[in-house]
């Protein structure tokens, strides 16, 4: 199991991106911000509103200089499949990322042995590489885009902006929490 503030698993996978299947590993995106985005497999119900929202939203990820990366325990060959067949998939831009030996999903703790598949989970991963902030769904409730969103953006500015903390609900332009240096790293 992965803990925050610790380096990601590093990986080297499969994935359909840019209408074409090519290796891709997490070095490849050293120096910006990754959010990777486990579901638990193509052609399914929740799965495509989730993932129609983050293409969606894209841009706006790409704006706070982050890359977005589903993965689930497909292979590439399936995401190309479902790409080409669904208009809400095809709508998809971010690589989607191929796990079917099950390393990545083993790696980062989101595999469900029993069924072969990887738990709704997503990880906002630091441009040096550091897990920053990660959330475990049931596959029966779907996440919030706009929260993750949120997420990198407080991830963001502490990173940004030392010794200052970001209390609930923070959102850009919001007040921030700057406390005493003797508790830095103790809170």
């Amino acid at each position: 199991m992965v803990n925050i503030n610790e380096q990601a698993p590093e990986f080297e996978e499969d994935a359909f991106v840019d209408e074409e299947i090519k290796r891709i590993n997490l070095e490849d995106y050293k120096g910006k911000w990754v959010v990777l985005f486990f579901y638990p497999a193509d052609f399914t119900f929740v799965c495509p509103t989730e993932l129609e929202s983050l293409a969606e939203n894209y841009e706006k990820f790409k704006e706070l200089g982050a890359e977005v990366i589903g993965v689930s325990t497909d292979t590439a060959y399936v995401h190309k499949a479902w790409h080409d067949s669904s208009p809400s998939i095809a709508k998809i831009k971010f690589p989607m990322l191929s796990d079917p030996a099950h390393r990545l999903s083993e790696a980062y703790g989101t595999y469900i042995s029993e069924e072969g598949v990887s738990l709704r989970a997503t990880f906002i991963i630091n441009p040096e590489g550091i897990i920053k902030a990660f959330e475990f769904h049931n596959n029966d409730i779907g996440r919030n885009i706009d929260e993750t969103i949120r997420k990198l953006q407080a991830a963001k500015f502490v990173a940004e902006n030392k010794g200052n903390v970001c209390p609930m609900n923070w959102k850009p332009g919001m007040k921030t929490i700057k406390p005493h240096t003797d508790l830095i790293g103790k809170i």
